[in-house]
């Protein structure tokens, strides 16, 4: 049987440098295959903002078996619902969904480093931000990724939302500072630079983290994604 086409779907940005960051991450799953993974076809889809949709993909894919990987890093409305649509409306009779990217201890290995690179110290309190969901399973998740992150850096974590839920993140790093804190540093709990994460430079700490964006642990994370989805998807064929 032939192996699965990756079908990687991400949110989606109006920001250039965003989506230059997402093409980027494209092509570093496309390099980390090799091997034989190098003829596997490797596609982007967005759920919002731009195109192109992953219905459309998954419907040019037909003929070639499907793994699509929701680069999302918690799993809400777009994970459960936005996705299993598309996949629904392509037509496409062969495509396994894995799961989102987040919450993952590799994750917050990479969160820890972006905090490292930002200037954080021993001591300094730390915010997680993330967009933030109305779904109770995506914030959920969150919650779960600042667990790992504090485990990781073995301090006390808080977590704050960027657009939808509370705490907002402007009001965790105030109430830090009066509960006492010298320094605050905030964790970007983003994929890709946007609106959101351009949001948290006026939020009033110390430092803020790039997100996540093209690492090498991110990239590896999505092509374990993919392995364990393929390895179960031709075992099911054969």
């Amino acid at each position: 049987m032939t192996a699965p086409a990756l079908v990687l779907v991400a949110h989606g940005t109006r920001s250039a440098t965003g989506v230059r960051m997402i093409a980027a991450l494209a092509d570093a799953v496309r390099a980390e295959m090799g091997g034989a993974g190098a003829d596997v076809p490797v596609r982007t889809a967005f759920v919002d903002v731009l195109g192109p949709a992953p219905a459309k993909v998954l419907h040019e894919l037909k003929g070639i078996p499907a793994v699509v990987v929701p680069a999302f890093l918690a799993s809400g409305y777009h994970v459960y619902q936005d996705v299993p649509r598309e996949v629904r409306d392509s037509g496409h009779p062969d495509v396994v969904v894995t799961p989102a990217m987040g919450p993952d201890p590799m994750l917050a290995r990479v969160m820890r480093m972006r905090l490292n690179e930002a200037g954080m110290r021993p001591g300094d309190a730390v915010v997680v931000a993330a967009a933030g969901s109305s779904d109770a399973r995506a914030r959920h998740d969150v919650r779960q990724a600042t667990v790992m992150l504090a485990q990781e850096l073995d301090v006390a974590v808080r977590t704050a939302y960027i657009a939808t839920g509370e705490p907002r993140v402007p009001e965790v790093v105030a109430a830090l500072r009066t509960s006492g804190a010298e320094r605050v540093f905030v964790a970007s709990y983003l994929l890709a630079h946007g609106l959101f994460h351009q949001r948290l430079r006026e939020v009033g700490a110390d430092g803020v983290a790039e997100p996540l964006g093209v690492h090498p642990a991110v990239v590896r994370l999505l092509v374990d994604r993919y392995r364990t989805a393929a390895a179960e998807f031709l075992t099911t064929a054969a």
